[in-house]
């Protein structure tokens, strides 16, 4: 499945970046002596009430889902390890204040935060980066925090506090390469949530203008208001908005079993290897 999933987020990627070459026309091109056709050679997929051609708006749409995918899921990143690192490294107080804080902003409901704040910022593709990507980071943090607060009950922490190891040298060396596996899979895992989230606010009008390509807006303007009389309008990007966002939840997940120790029992193969507790040592034949 994670084959699989990674062949649907590749074919996504190469849609949204060769979009300006895949597409056979704009996406507003408008055709008035075209509108609403059916789908033909020269329209696979047929047009819509303005005569602008479906497919090249789906391919188009995918652009959009990318770039927002991956920003919104970057900046996620970026918040989650700002919030969750110091948390889980210094602990104490600020751990406490960190936490309450982040406790309470997982209270609220997210849909209606998003709204909430979309309808202060206003309309555009940096808007919604921005907001989706910094909502999902301070929940996010919580497991940034856990993987930290594991790690400092190592032995090579212990003895880089020893050493007498200053706070930025331990962060760089030591907490960030070993807590990596934890954000890659913070940001496999948080690109399909991202995408969702900008259908959804582009489907209640807080999303992108109506002029760009957006799934979710292509469901809520033209596929509600036409879809009886052409229901290629609301089924196609619903489709394709069901099928990226499934093939990217299951390369997030075939992400997640490669690197979680726990997963693939990586975490066993060492015994045997060194002496120590629950170890198997050789015989003594002297």
């Amino acid at each position: 499945m994670g084959v699989v999933g990674g062949v649907i987020v590749l074919i996504l990627l190469l849609a949204g970046l060769l979009a300006d070459v895949l597409a056979p026309f704009g996406m507003n091109e408008m055709q008035v002596i075209n509108m609403m056709a059916g789908p033909s050679a020269e329209h696979l997929l047929g047009t819509d009430q303005l005569g602008r051609d479906i497919l090249s708006r789906l391919i188009y749409g995918a652009r959009v889902s990318v770039v927002v995918g991956l920003s919104a899921t970057a900046a996620t990143v970026a918040v989650a390890t700002l919030i969750g690192v110091p948390s889980g490294y210094f602990g104490g107080k600020y751990d406490i204040i960190v936490q309450r804080f982040v406790d309470a902003w997982v209270c609220l409901p997210g849909l209606l935060v998003l709204l909430t704040v979309l309808s202060i910022v206003g309309q555009g593709m940096t808007q919604i980066v921005l907001v989706i990507g910094v909502t999902g980071g301070i929940g996010s943090s919580r497991l940034v925090r856990s993987a930290v607060i594991g790690i400092k009950e190592n032995d090579y922490f212990q003895a880089a506090e020893a050493i007498g190891g200053t706070h930025l040298g331990t962060l760089v060396r030591h907490i960030m390469p070993n807590i990596m596996p934890h954000i890659i899979i913070v940001f496999s895992a948080g690109i399909g949530g991202a995408i969702v989230s900008e259908a959804g606010l582009s489907f209640l009008g807080f999303g992108l203008p109506p002029e760009v390509p957006s799934w979710g807006g292509m469901l809520s303007g033209d596929g509600r208001m036409y879809m009886e009389a052409k229901p290629e309008l609301a089924i196609c990007p619903g489709l394709c908005l069901a099928v990226v966002v499934y093939g990217v939840n299951m390369l997030g997940e075939a992400v997640r079993d490669l690197l979680d120790p726990r997963l693939t029992g990586r975490g066993t193969r060492a015994v045997g290897r060194h002496d120590g507790v629950g170890t198997r040592r050789r015989p003594d034949t002297s």
